[in-house]
């Protein structure tokens, strides 16, 4: 008999909460947001439904559509000395990164109404079952695993930086820091707040008493949302980027977002070189593979519209740097989930790093996407107002031999690398999901080279001999992404949830 569906996701308890809907009746949306919903109580500083994100959703009628339902700048601008907007240092152990947050850093949650218009529209079980995982785990509470602590651990500054925050996620064993791994987390006023959603709908976050609430607190707090803001907040409804690649159809994030568009890119770089079967991890291999994330690092930064940069004078242009030459040479989730109807959902989620400052009485970290450097290219306070903000997020969706895969990582600029580099594994080295996902990876950014363990050292050398600024990981790292991933065929799922990021797979009968 054909199993009814399958899920991987980032913790055990979201993967475990799709599952419980795959297992009552529910299709891969519905699954999906329950997942959702539960992300935002098990990893609290990856999502929040203070934050945003993206669904790219494939229905069984074959119909492929994009859910944006990322944040948005404020319609107004509020005077910088208002503005409660500070840095705070985080501690990754080998460096340390500066992030800015406070109330002066929130822009336009997006995820409560994408949670509900999503629901509204290809959802099929009520909202009251869809939040049931989520309240029991909000509400009896879940010890934390050694991921989220690692996590926890590194933007402490942040969950310790207000009453609010430090009340919610700072130890009761100890208040100077916040949870531990194996430490119990309960968050009963997420409960109750996600349990008056599903009663009251969306319209409590965006028009009702925590609109209300939220407009107070940053009109108290140095915040810059008002109602007007919230109230005129939608979804928005995209077609997906399609794109071509070796006999696969691929579905992606379409701009204003560019990690889809970046992602395209590098693969029609990628579809003129002839990677071997059966030569993963060659040194023509990773030089190629190099090269493609070097171009498509140079084509970002060139700035072409997004028409052109797919253009196939565009591609040539990058293309032919590749041939001839010798040989010598912020916080994010993902949730994929499919059932046997045929239906795909890809969903990523982010809060940024979170800003500090809770909601008041519903226990949701607000995001800090004004605070975030990579999605203020021009400086921070110097965005437009009123538009949806661009994301790296890349959930995707593939048709491939008879086969339906949805994918998708977190990991800001890294997840686009990921998501390529899993993408290759299946269609050129017709590796199995798991395969695809656990193979080590390698990521260039501004000229950087980072190497994950398990290539061959030729390959290996090869590499640090071209990029002399590398660093050469001595095990697999979240820093390369988590592409979590199922794949069904028609008659069996089969997937992997990515152990770089505390992958779950779940797999329903």
């Amino acid at each position: 008999m054909t199993a009814k569906g399958a899920v991987a996701a980032g913790h055990p308890h979201t993967a475990e909460a799709a599952a419980l809907l795959l297992e009552a009746g529910g299709n891969a949306f519905d699954a999906a947001m329950a997942a959702l919903c539960t992300a935002c109580v098990v990893e609290p500083v990856l999502t929040s439904l203070g934050g945003g994100g993206f669904l790219t959703a494939r229905t069984a009628a074959g119909e492929t559509r994009v859910y944006d339902f990322f944040v948005q700048t404020p319609r107004h601008k509020r005077p910088l000395d208002e503005l409660e907007f500070f840095p705070v240092v985080a501690d990754f152990g080998t460096a340390q990164q500066e992030f800015h947050i406070g109330m002066g850093s929130l822009a336009t949650p997006g995820t409560v109404r994408g949670l509900f218009d999503v629901h509204r529209e290809l959802g099929s079980v009520p909202m009251r079952r869809i939040v049931e995982p989520a309240v029991v785990a909000a509400r009896e509470g879940v010890p934390l695993n050694r991921l989220q602590a690692y996590i926890f651990s590194i933007v402490a500054p942040i969950y310790l930086a207000t009453p609010g925050a430090r009340a919610l996620y700072a130890s009761p064993e100890d208040p100077r820091r916040p949870y531990r791994e194996g430490e119990h987390m309960r968050q009963p006023e997420l409960a109750d707040a996600l349990e008056a959603l599903a009663i009251e709908g969306d319209r409590l976050f965006y028009e009702g008493e925590m609109a209300a609430a939220l407009v107070a607190l940053c009109e108290r707090q140095g915040g810059q949302l008002q109602a007007s803001d919230l109230a005129g907040y939608r979804t928005c409804r995209r077609a997906p980027l399609r794109r071509d690649y070796r006999g696969a159809r691929l579905y992606l994030n379409p701009p204003p977002s560019s990690g889809g568009l970046l992602i395209a890119f590098a693969l029609a770089l990628l579809e003129e070189q002839d990677p071997g079967e059966g030569l993963f991890g060659a040194p023509e291999h990773l030089l190629g593979l190099a090269r493609i994330m070097e171009q498509t690092n140079l084509a970002r930064l060139a700035g072409p519209s997004d028409e052109q940069l797919l253009h196939d004078d565009w591609v040539g242009r990058y293309r032919r740097t590749l041939d001839g030459r010798p040989l010598a040479t912020r916080g994010t989730t993902q949730i994929s989930v499919l059932d046997a109807l045929g239906n795909a959902a890809s969903l990523t989620l982010s809060n940024g790093e979170g800003c500090g400052q809770v909601l008041p009485g519903t226990g949701i970290m607000l995001n800090n996407m004004l605070g975030e450097e990579d999605l203020n290219p021009d400086g921070f306070h110097r965005w437009r107002e009123d538009v949806r903000v661009s994301s790296m997020m890349a959930p995707a969706v593939a048709e491939h031999a008879r086969r339906l895969v949805a994918l998708g990582s977190g990991g800001s600029n890294r997840l686009r690398t990921a998501i390529l580099q899993t993408l290759s594994n299946l269609v050129d080295f017709g590796m199995s999901p798991a395969e695809a996902v656990i193979s080590p990876r390698i990521h260039l950014e501004r000229s950087k080279l980072s190497v994950e363990p398990g290539f061959p050292a030729d390959a290996i050398r090869l590499l640090t001999d071209h990029w002399p600024e590398h660093q050469l990981w001595d095990e697999p790292n979240l820093f390369f992404g988590g592409t979590h991933t199922v794949v069904y065929d028609g008659h069996q799922f089969t997937g992997a949830g990515d152990p770089r990021r505390g992958g779950a797979l779940r797999i329903v009968p």
